[in-house]
């Protein structure tokens, strides 16, 4: 992965052959063209917990095309940090009850949450080029 400045505050990642675009909001110096990259690790939590649920319905044969999550992040004034992210499915009313544990504990596969639970060392360096 390589990460770039593109002017501004605007920060870029090429990736696997996608350019993941971020800016600053505008009250953080930036011009809002691009999400922030703190909203994009939330969108990887949502979307990776998506996976999961979307996953787990396919190798049952459950149609998915009336099933949504929504994401709410709950900040914690004193911590200054989200503490608790609330994480809800939606589902069709003819969505098996039987399934309906399952398919929580499968959103909470998720390996970026599995991620958050360990603490993961950034090990930074200079190269001169």
């Amino acid at each position: 992965m390589e990460i770039y400045f593109n002017g501004g505050k605007q920060v870029f990642a090429d990736v696997n052959g996608f350019t993941v675009k971020t800016d600053q909001s505008p009250r953080s110096g930036g011009e809002g063209l691009y999400p922030e990259p703190f909203t994009l690790f939330l969108a990887s939590l949502g979307t990776c917990a998506g996976i999961y649920v979307k996953g787990f319905c396919d190798q049952r044969g459950i149609d998915t095309t009336h099933i949504r999550l929504r994401q709410e992040p709950v900040y914690d004034p004193v911590k200054r940090m989200i503490g608790i992210i609330k994480l809800t499915i939606f589902v069709p009313q003819d969505f098996p009850e039987k399934y309906e544990h399952a398919v929580i504990q499968a959103a909470s596969l998720c390996a970026v949450k599995r991620h958050l639970s360990e603490e993961v060392n950034m090990e930074v360096r200079i190269e001169r080029e």
